[in-house]
């Protein structure tokens, strides 16, 4: 069972009998002798998707629940659900829209990587790669002697989402974006 100070984004744990995964965390640490480091946690809960913010002192402990997680690639959408396949026996898994809030604007067909969180034979979450590779479908002409360390200007992806790029960067270009903040890693 891990303590508040050992959990991470995406540990899921059991807060009274419901499974919950751990969104954010942040830790505050009082400036008053004697005081222990608090930590602010938000939950997801996983089968009503409300969330729950918790305050902690380091020592709390979290029981972890019970859940699966398998490998999946992302496949398509049926009206409002989107639909990922196991990539060990290719058992499809669905996922309403509402569920994936934020994560919507990176999912692209046969995006692999993805891993799903399974309770009770029922995809409740999933937990996109590190990183996604997608082709700028706009943004404004390159630069002439653009450098890596100048301005920078918006580029929007096909699904939607729009990043920050250098200003050498061309439309059609693959780059490399991050999915936990959306900066423009690299090109691809």
């Amino acid at each position: 069972m891990p303590k508040a100070s050992e959990l991470k984004r995406g540990d899921v744990v059991d807060i009274d009998g419901v499974p919950h995964v751990v969104k954010h965390l942040d830790a505050k640490s009082p400036s008053s002798r004697g005081a222990s480091t608090l930590y602010k946690i938000r939950f997801n809960n996983l089968v009503t998707g409300q969330k729950r913010d918790e305050s902690c002192k380091s020592d709390n402990v979290f029981p972890l629940a019970d859940c699966q997680r398998v490998s999946v690639q992302f496949s398509y959408v049926d009206n409002n659900m989107y639909m990922f396949m196991d990539t060990a026996d290719y058992t499809q898994h669905g996922l309403a829209k509402d569920d994936l809030e934020d994560q919507l604007e990176y999912l692209t067909d046969g995006l692999e990587g993805i891993t799903a969180l399974i309770v009770q034979d029922k995809l409740v979450a999933i937990d996109l790669p590190q990183s996604v590779t997608m082709t700028i479908q706009e943004t404004s002409p390159a630069i002439k002697g653009g450098s890596a360390s100048a301005r920078t200007k918006p580029a929007t992806m096909a699904t939607g989402l729009v990043v920050q790029v250098p200003e050498y960067v061309e439309q059609g270009e693959v780059i490399k974006i991050n999915t936990t903040n959306a900066k423009f890693m690299s090109r691809a």
